[in-house]
């Protein structure tokens, strides 16, 4: 899976709406057609889409949004490889949720633009290097870097709020700075940058790697109806959406397996607002990365009542489409 350690972000979650869940993370598959030497969640070529059903994701889907969530966020695995990703994007939509399909872009066919240009919906995506070579030693894959790019450019030709997570620290001498420039030069407005956390493919859970925020208002469901604090977290298990209802779950064993992991990183003075600049040291739930900083464009997504960056230009957030 190509939504590396760092890649996952709750920034563009609502951190102001009332209720125990702000977003959810819904891990669609475990299929993916990369290799990636970080994957957290070992995804990969023949893993398959778990045991929810796609009625069943939608009932989850259901019960976050009668619980105050305001964002779903897919990711897999690769979510563009389930054959339900579009009917759970639609439910989400028609909920009134705002949706994030986190993809590696490989290849994104017709039907997917369709689906990724809906009103409410956007992408996120990971990035690694400028060299192609290094890119394919990454991700496992023969040519993702000329394929990947070519979907990034296409979603910015189009318009479609892009958010793409530059991860650095995967091998020696990695060209992470130079692909964060040549993010911009392509016009991607959303980007953030970390470092490779432990938690992936061949290492050890390790709680000191996570950023803090994890079960704090957010919820992971994975392809096995699993709850976690997040997708990086998922050794702690609080329950199953499949034996128990979500709000069930999150009231209170989530906040239980949650107490196991660190303190979120810095704390928020009472100066600190939603629309504060994100540092360290304010507004500690606007980002999931260690080094929260202003650095998120405010794109077409942003709404009244989402989490909008103090650099967002006046005018530039319609009201939230319903």
């Amino acid at each position: 899976m190509t939504v590396a350690h760092g890649g996952i972000d709750g920034r563009a979650a609502d951190n102001r709406v009332d209720g125990p869940l702000r977003m959810i993370w819904i891990e669609l598959t475990f299929e993916c057609q990369l290799a990636c030497v970080h994957c957290y969640a070992g995804s990969g070529p023949g893993r398959g889409h778990g045991t929810m059903t796609a009625a069943a994701w939608e009932d989850v889907i259901r019960q976050a949004a009668a619980l105050g969530t305001r964002q779903v966020v897919v990711i897999g695995g690769e979510p563009t490889l389930h054959p339900d990703l579009a009917r759970l994007v639609r439910t989400a939509l028609a909920l009134g949720l705002a949706v994030e399909v986190y993809s590696n872009l490989v290849r994104v066919t017709p039907g997917m633009w369709e689906l990724f240009s809906a009103p409410g919906v956007s992408l996120a995506t990971s990035w690694y290097t400028t060299d192609r070579a290094e890119h394919a030693a990454i991700t496992g894959g023969r040519d993702t870097w000329r394929q990947t790019r070519a979907n990034i450019a296409e979603a910015v030709q189009r318009g479609i709020p892009l958010r793409a997570g530059v991860i650095g620290g995967i091998v020696a001498g990695q060209q992470a700075q130079a692909a964060q420039q040549e993010l911009q030069a392509l016009g991607v407005d959303g980007i953030d940058r970390d470092d490779l956390r432990q938690l992936g493919r061949g290492t050890i859970a390790d709680p000191s790697q996570a950023c803090g925020h994890c079960g704090r208002g957010i919820a992971a469901i994975l392809p096995d109806g699993s709850v976690t604090p997040c997708p990086l977290t998922r050794w702690l298990r609080a329950g199953n959406v499949r034996d128990a209802p979500l709000g069930t779950i999150v009231a209170a064993p989530l906040a239980a397996v949650t107490s196991a992991l660190p303190l979120p990183r810095g704390a928020c003075n009472p100066e600190c607002s939603p629309n504060a600049p994100c540092t360290p040291q304010c507004n500690p739930n606007a980002s999931c990365t260690p080094s929260c900083g202003p650095s998120s464009q405010c794109t077409p997504k942003c709404a009244p009542d989402s989490y909008c960056p103090p650099i967002c230009p006046p005018g530039a957030c319609p009201p939230r489409v319903r």
